[in-house]
């Protein structure tokens, strides 16, 4: 098989790695806003509930999640509840919501309350004091923590092979069976590129909000 046959089947198998790497991000970002403010919550049985959810999702590996999501179901009523691709998109992003819940987290309660209190004076309610005041300080703080999750994830898409979803990995290891062994080294060359433009695009992004610096 020549080179380009193999490009254009690493391209198709790296269109389904591209998806779940945006359909993820898609559910997992707000997902996380959301159970960041619920472990901040003053309702202690919210926050414990919260907590030992973001503990057991964080503690446990994303492969075994994958597991979990698509075979679980089907033992207990006899056939999954979604699609193998679907599978991956629920196990991804309910991980990567609970990691980047932490990192919302520890990004809104590093300000001080010295400027929750100076938006109280002006006469601001606490809607306008989030996003006006404290949010763009908290994407700023949060930036590279998150763009390592970012990166990481374009790395773990490799794992939704282990139910048989056909990404690029997926696609080499299938001419590797065809003792066609050098495809799975080439799609190295695809994650370092797709790496190399989100590595540009977070220190653009970081540059632009340079201005908080103090």
């Amino acid at each position: 098989m020549s080179f380009i046959e193999v490009t254009l089947r690493l391209l198709t198998g790296f269109k389904q790695t591209l998806l779940i790497f945006a359909l993820t991000l898609l559910f997992s970002l707000p997902l996380g806003l959301v159970i960041a403010f619920g472990s901040m919550s003053k309702f202690a049985p919210l926050r414990i509930l919260v907590k030992v959810i973001v503990w057991i999702v964080r503690g446990v590996p994303l492969m075994l999640q994958i597991f979990v999501v698509y075979y679980v179901p089907g033992f207990i009523l006899g056939q999954p509840l979604a699609s193998r691709f679907n599978s991956v998109i629920l196990a991804f992003s309910i991980n990567y919501a609970c990691y980047l819940s932490e990192i919302y987290r520890g990004g809104i309660e590093s300000i001080s309350l010295s400027q929750y209190e100076a938006g109280q004076v002006l006469g601001m309610t606490k809607t306008q004091i989030f996003f006006k005041i404290i949010l763009l300080q908290v994407i700023k703080r949060i930036l590279a923590p998150i763009s390592n999750e970012v990166i990481t994830l374009v790395k773990d898409t490799a794992l939704a092979r282990v139910i048989m979803v056909v990404e690029i990995l997926k696609v080499a290891e299938n001419f590797a069976t065809k003792a066609l062994i050098w495809p799975l080294f080439y799609t190295g060359v695809f994650y370092l590129l797709f790496v190399g433009v989100l590595t540009l695009l977070f220190g653009y992004c970081e540059r632009k909000l340079g201005y908080f610096r103090a």
